[in-house]
């Protein structure tokens, strides 16, 4: 059941770069319009062809963004609180490219993309702010049509394992955090496939026990997979 944003979850919206800049009664007109739902796991959020009715917040859980044609899919995306999706489609008040849903209980801020829009058409900041973000999210699609298209499969999945292992503090063991089916499909794998890539990284010191990931000699796996900030830096 839907209910309006509570001033706790509010301040977790505006802590995003997309509304640091905003004036205290735009942000207040962009909350007053929204609302906050939590949905339960696998729960399809926005559908790819669909009109953008809502900029989505994710605050609690985790979000897959997919694609699908022919009756193939692919995971294109996940997303973790506190992140914002489908922000191109809100501003261009265009078709959904990408659809969405909850790999977990979730919960989301949706605000209307009216609104949204309206804040951009006369809020200069807010609308350098989408630029900016904007722009990050298209040096993303680079960086990952490189990895697809200049990489073996093998060396896309070291250097994914490579980033998770940053991500959680360079611990020997990690989880994975997601389903390996999942991730073979992010990473254009198939599930075979990626079964293979995992037992071929076991020389590089790299072993899987379900979802636990052990690394121990990253020093290894990093000369084999040659990792790039061109490709691998989300920051840049």
């Amino acid at each position: 059941m839907p209910i309006r944003v509570k001033d706790d979850e509010a301040a977790e919206v505006r802590a995003l770069d997309l509304f640091t800049g905003l004036e205290d009664d735009d942000f207040a007109a962009l909350m007053r319009g929204a609302y906050v739902q939590t949905f339960p796991p696998r729960i399809e959020l926005a559908s790819q062809g669909e009109r953008s009715d809502f900029l989505h917040v994710v605050t609690g859980g985790a979000v897959e963004m997919f694609a699908s044609w022919n009756g193939r899919e692919t995971v294109m995306a996940t997303l973790e609180p506190v992140s914002t999706f489908i922000l191109a489609a809100t501003i261009c008040d265009a078709p959904y490219l990408m659809s969405a849903r909850t790999l977990e209980k979730s919960r989301i801020v949706l605000v209307p993309s009216e609104d949204v829009r309206k804040i951009f058409d006369i809020n200069a900041d807010f609308a350098r702010a989408v630029v900016t973000e904007l722009g990050r999210s298209y040096r993303a699609v680079v960086k990952s049509t490189k990895n697809l298209k200049l990489r073996t499969s093998l060396e896309r999945l070291a250097n994914h394992l490579l980033q998770r292992y940053a991500m959680e503090g360079n611990p020997t063991a990690f989880e994975l955090g997601q389903e390996k089916r999942h991730l073979a499909s992010y990473l254009g794998m198939t599930p075979e496939n990626l079964s293979r890539a995992i037992r071929q990284l076991e020389p590089y010191g790299v072993t899987f026990e379900g979802n636990i990931v052990t690394i121990t000699n990253p020093e290894d796996l990093t000369n084999f997979a040659k990792p790039s900030p061109l490709i691998d830096d989300p920051w840049s």
